[in-house]
């Protein structure tokens, strides 16, 4: 039978499957970015996965989101990532929190079972306590910055949220984890200048915390498969696996 991770296994090696297949990543956010995040995963073989997402698929989704199709819509996120998961690999350890984190219900989370945790949730006060958790249990994390009101994945970075500009929530984020002193943060954020969305005239729209953002099918995709490769990257550098001795 012929192994579904054979492509893989001819670039990073025995070692370094095993690697993934043992890692447990947490992934919250299951939206357009997390969503795209979890698929590759999955697809690269981590063998337990972590999801938490409170929404249910919608229509609005259906432009940007990998588990969004007329199937799913009205299902818990969760739940639609899950089944997809399966289909992929029903092997794949997966655990299902359909909750909206928040430091009021942090605890429900055990951060220490956790190899690698992406941030792919939109609000700041989440973010701050899944990063703020992360760093306190010693665990690696990455965060994707705003990917809304964006059309260029082109423009996509990897970074330390100290190296970021030009994105509106990376500003705010420096400042807040400036303030709780952690002192670095990997990112991939955008650098280019948000568009403001229009309304049904085709009138541009003050940006205001009111106005939900709008959204393509390129940017938060490629945003979630770059925070992926990077979680990728960093799992098997822990174990001298990567980089490979290139020729």
């Amino acid at each position: 039978m012929t192994d579904r991770l054979e492509r893989t296994r001819w670039l990073i090696g025995d070692k370094g499957i095993d690697k993934l297949t043992a890692s447990h990543v947490a992934v919250f956010g299951i939206g357009g970015v997390g969503g795209y995040v979890v698929e590759a995963l999955a697809r690269s073989g981590v063998g337990e996965l972590t999801l938490i997402d409170n929404d249910r698929v919608h229509r609005t989704n259906f432009n940007r989101q990998i588990i969004a199709v007329r199937e799913t819509e009205g299902m818990k996120k969760t739940e639609a990532m899950g089944r997809r998961i399966a289909s992929i690999d029903p092997d794949i350890q997966v655990h299902e929190y359909n909750s909206f984190f928040l430091p009021e219900n942090s605890h429900q989370v055990d951060f220490s079972r956790f190899d690698y945790i992406v941030d792919a949730v939109d609000t700041v006060t989440a973010k701050l306590e899944i990063i703020c958790r992360a760093v306190k249990e010693g665990i690696p994390v990455i965060s994707s910055m705003g990917t809304g009101n964006k059309m260029d994945p082109g423009k996509l970075e990897v970074s330390d949220i100290y190296q970021t500009s030009g994105c509106p929530l990376a500003r705010v984020m420096r400042r807040e984890l400036k303030k709780r002193g952690i002192p670095k943060l990997k990112v991939v954020y955008s650098t280019e200048t948000p568009m403001k969305p229009m309304d049904a005239s085709g009138t541009a729209q003050e940006m205001t915390g009111r106005h939900l953002p709008g959204s393509s099918a390129f940017v938060p995709p490629a945003a979630g498969l770059m925070l992926a490769s990077q979680v990728v990257m960093d799992l098997l550098k822990e174990d001298g696996l990567w980089p490979l001795n290139l020729k």
